[in-house]
């Protein structure tokens, strides 16, 4: 680097002591970053990045022991005492975390919770922090300052909390801004939000940006060097074009190989056609139809799910305004096809895939299963009706019973429907582990005691049990490295190809709608904007929507990801 260096991480360590010893959790750690440069730091779940950053501002449990020195222009921040450093944390030293819900408190206002963060470091008056607040707000691109400082964090979406966040990192114009994976929750078109506020801010203040991240298109956007780390270690580390280019390192390689990315650019963004549905056919034929119009079916297979006019409504308290979640959607899955459904969160994804599994109640409209009308189904029919639909969730972790171990999450289903006892059933649960790839050793664990990759397989194990006609993933990678998600996206495509269930494959990451679904459904506010083959739809976007999902979403490659920036920049305007 040419510029001086404004952190300066030499040889960082840090161990956890426990009942059974020291656990070492980073292991000589180096790396600097200047001003007004992005750094990132990159590698698996448990691989030290966030621990290092922690124990930079001593955010670390009094179990941690660090060694080390982290120079901060000059000064060793571990030298210094907690009132010190006390003043630094948020001073010179802003920091962005993942889950902007888990940093803001929510008994206060928005606008109180960010005047603090400016009164805890400057003497001003009650009357400056609010304009100062109000100033802030605006800067990183909240459209209503006024409306946002009144608020209560409930009362603002994922995307608006995380601005708001960064807007308390950065009240007092710290030099340093750490961000710990900012864009991990939100959708791919607040993420590219996100990002282009960082960049921002980065210009217009010149802060150096320590960016933790396990998503390398985030990386390829946004970063001007990589530090690679994987058990606690550097493995790599050098310009972001180094490192996408021409990786040294095994695991670097193997990283960037797990990696899905949109294949192309799409072309200028398609004319307005405000309040139109798209579909298109197998030829690529395009018809355009009323919002919410009912789909015809031309070929000749049965479907295994027809959703004709559906609707969910959500009403308000007291005569107030009503939610239409899902407003006239008309869809349908073929014996052994994957539908992908794509979209925002509240676009009415979930609600959809609720009500199809009978957790919520239509409206109005149909949701047909094999040609059966699921409404028109009372008792045990409909019981055995569902027991057709195997469900994929997004957190393995909060969907299997802490309490329960393995084998009788797995066999739960069989219990309940087949009435399976004794051997018969531990024999099935071992298949279905098998089926998974998992040993039939985990039938006795717990789920803390798997990892998130296992969690999910035993999902899948438990989806599949009953060998299901219809199965519906509702994003079920989303929560996983990329690594451990390649993994699952190809258990998922050899289970699919054995087992030919039809799949409603629910997700906003439209890289992995392209590896797995032969057509593709794009809601938006409770509609089907678009539908058809996915690679007639994600290459050339009949819908303004759809186009400018597919610009957001970032991909692994700097270059390709400067064009997509582009072209995200045109789309939005």
């Amino acid at each position: 680097m040419t510029s001086p260096a404004l952190l300066s991480v030499e040889r960082v360590s840090v161990t956890f002591s426990t009942d059974g010893g020291t656990n070492s959790a980073v292991d000589e750690v180096s790396y600097s970053l200047a001003a007004g440069e992005v750094l990132a730091v990159v590698g698996e779940s448990g691989s030290g990045k966030t621990v290092t950053a922690m124990s930079l501002l001593g955010l670390l449990p009094p179990t941690a022991t660090v060694t080390g020195a982290a120079f901060l222009d000059g000064t060793n921040l571990f030298d210094l005492d907690r009132e010190t450093l006390r003043d630094i944390r948020g001073n010179r030293v802003g920091f962005v975390f993942q889950e902007p819900m888990s940093a803001l408190n929510p008994v206060f206002t928005v606008g109180a919770q960010v005047a603090e963060a400016i009164t805890a470091h400057r003497k001003v008056h009650s009357a400056q922090a609010k304009q100062r607040t109000l100033e802030l707000l605006g800067l990183v691109g909240l459209p209503d300052p006024g409306r946002a400082f009144r608020a209560y964090p409930h009362e603002l979406s994922g995307g608006q909390l995380q601005r708001v966040v960064i807007a308390m990192a950065v009240a007092n114009e710290p030099a340093l801004l750490i961000a710990d994976e900012p864009t991990t929750a939100l959708d791919v078109t607040v993420q590219a939000e996100i990002l282009e506020l960082l960049r921002d801010l980065q210009s217009r203040l010149d802060v150096g940006i320590l960016l933790i991240t396990h998503d390398m298109g985030v990386v390829a956007d946004i970063a001007d060097r990589v530090v690679v780390m994987s058990q606690g270690r550097v493995v790599e580390q050098g310009s972001v074009t180094e490192i996408f280019a021409d990786p040294k390192q095994d695991y670097t390689k193997q990283l960037l190989g797990s990696v899905i990315s949109l294949a192309g650019t799409p072309a200028a963004p398609p004319t307005e056609r405000p309040g139109e549905f798209v579909e298109r056919g197998a030829q690529v034929a395009v018809t355009a139809h009323p919002a919410g119009q009912s789909v015809v079916d031309s070929t000749s297979t049965d479907p295994v799910l027809r959703i004709g006019e559906l609707s969910v409504v959500y009403g308000g308290r007291f005569r107030s305004f009503s939610l239409r979640a899902v407003d006239r959607v008309s869809m349908h899955v073929q014996p052994g096809e994957v539908l992908g459904l794509v979209g925002e969160s509240g676009s009415g994804k979930t609600t959809l895939a609720s009500a199809i599994v009978g957790l919520v109640t239509p409206t109005s409209g149909r949701i047909e299963l094999a040609g059966t009308d699921l409404a028109a189904l009372r008792g045990k029919a409909r019981r055995t009706a569902l027991s057709r639909i195997g469900v994929v969730f997004q957190d393995p972790g909060s969907s299997l019973n802490p309490r329960a171990t393995i084998g009788a999450s797995i066999g739960e289903p069989l219990r309940l429907h087949r009435t399976l006892r004794g051997t018969a059933l531990e024999s099935r649960v071992d298949e279905l582990l098998d089926a998974v790839s998992l040993p039939s050793t985990l039938r006795t664990r717990f789920p803390h005691e798997l990892s998130g990759g296992q969690r999910q397989r035993v999902g899948i194990a438990r989806a599949i049990a009953l060998n299901p006609a219809l199965l519906i993933a509702d994003e079920p990678t989303s929560a996983l490295d990329v690594s451990v998600q390649a993994r699952i996206l190809e258990l998922f495509r050899t289970l699919q190809t054995e087992l030919r269930f039809a799949c409603l494959f629910i997700s906003h990451d439209l890289a992995v709608i392209e590896e797995v679904a032969g057509r593709v459904a794009v809601m938006h506010r409770g509609h089907i904007v678009e539908q058809g083959p996915t690679d007639a739809v994600l290459a050339t976007p009949l819908h303004p929507y759809t186009h400018r999902l597919i610009t957001s979403a970032p991909v692994a490659d700097p270059d390709d990801q400067r064009r997509r920036r582009e072209a995200w920049r045109v789309a939005v305007g």
